[in-house]
């Protein structure tokens, strides 16, 4: 159990790197594609965008077929499409390269959390979510940096080795991954049967519009770190990176102790109140008037971050037993949709709407939209029992 669950959190760390990279890269990348702020989000959002339209069906088909064979097919494409990234020559080449590496994702990330609930007891649930999500947030910690420090020598570099790696973790699933059979054999339901059940489940549209919320202003904000950082505070990209990994540190401390502040104060009161406090933090980064200061908001938000949402993704699994690939992949799609209006929403913003100051007023009204949405659904309170 626990080399998959090491497993999972290196796929998670891969994945994650890959997702994240291009963020601190986007000042580098728009000079050397001769593109403008506006378009340059784009780079962002297209793996957000293929993802998102491909998981809606890879979802539900993993649901009846063999969890491990998605898998392998997942990394494989996953690795050499980002691979290919490192090689695009322009804005439109990489656009197509991350569309790809987004799409392959699709088939491979929903696995990992639909697994989960099979592989391990129920009482453990939350902290595995934690593991996987903590891989997320070393990808911020370690692998952003990283590659952030390797883009000074060249910006193809990160994408080779991030490709390189994808690799290594398709040979680990081959040897360590278990067979996963369909849960039921003979005809199995339709692709919208599927997510008519999913989403027939009480207060579950409430909750995926109120985790879509969020998660919009949280990466309208992200997409455009770097940008604000070389503008306000003339940082290059390997300061930039710096500041990453103060995120990354914080977002990987909250995604362990997520289960356990809700076993002591609630799940309901640490997600509805970790929401809140992530909509002051985006207004006080405007605040920050020294490079510290902003390592330190940004450490105490990607805290908040990494504590709720461990809590919100084991309370998704709960909503139905037969189709948890429908589910983990609808919670991806949601996640990855959020990315790409995020990714659109923030360039506008940024470019037309006082720049960063916008984005952070932008985000906090998103935060106050999911609280409400959490509120009505009802499901925020089911979720001292779900986790």
């Amino acid at each position: 159990m626990k080399s998959i669950l090491s497993l999972y959190f290196l796929i998670a760390f891969a994945i994650g790197t890959d997702t994240f990279l291009v963020s601190p890269l986007l000042p580098t990348l728009r000079q050397q594609f001769h593109i403008s702020v506006e378009a340059s989000g784009w780079m962002i959002g297209a793996y957000a965008l293929g993802y998102a339209l491909f998981a809606l069906i890879a979802g539900p088909l993993s649901d009846g077929l063999n969890r491990k064979k998605i898998m392998l097919i997942g990394i494989l494409g996953f690795a050499v499409s980002t691979f290919l990234c490192g090689l695009a020559w322009n804005f439109w080449s990489m656009f197509a390269f991350r569309a790809l590496a987004g799409i392959f994702a699709a088939f491979m990330s929903p696995q990992v959390w639909a697994t989960i609930p099979v592989l391990v007891p129920a009482s453990k649930v939350t902290k595995s979510m934690g593991i996987v999500s903590a891989g997320f947030a070393v990808s911020q910690t370690v692998g952003v940096p990283i590659g952030s420090y390797l883009a000074t020598y060249s910006w193809k570099m990160p994408f080779f080795i991030i490709g390189g790696i994808a690799l290594a973790l398709f040979a680990l699933i081959l040897w360590i991954v278990p067979q996963f059979k369909p849960a039921a054999a003979g005809r199995q339901p339709s692709i919208m049967d599927r997510y008519a059940e999913l989403l027939g489940a009480n207060g579950a549209k409430g909750s995926y519009l109120a985790f879509f919320a969020m998660l919009t202003g949280a990466f309208a904000v992200f997409t455009f770190i770097g940008n604000w950082l070389s503008d306000k505070f003339g940082m290059n990209v390997s300061e930039i990176g710096q500041v990453f990994i103060f995120m990354g540190l914080g977002n990987l401390i909250g995604s362990f102790v997520g289960g356990h502040a809700a076993a002591r104060l609630g799940g309901r009161n640490v997600l509805l109140g970790g929401i809140g406090m992530m909509a002051m933090l985006y207004l006080m980064l405007n605040l920050a008037a020294s490079p510290l200061l902003v390592h330190l908001c940004f450490f105490v938000l990607y805290l908040v971050f990494g504590t709720v949402f461990p809590i919100m993704m084991a309370l998704f699994q709960t909503l139905s037993s037969t189709a948890r690939g429908t589910s983990a992949a609808l919670t991806n799609v949601v996640n990855y949709a959020a990315t790409t209006a995020g990714a659109y929403i923030a360039g506008i913003v940024y470019a037309q709407l006082n720049g960063f100051f916008g984005l952070t007023v932008f985000a906090l009204l998103c935060c106050a939209v999911s609280i409400g949405l959490w509120v009505k659904s009802g499901t925020a309170v089911a979720i001292k029992r779900s986790v």
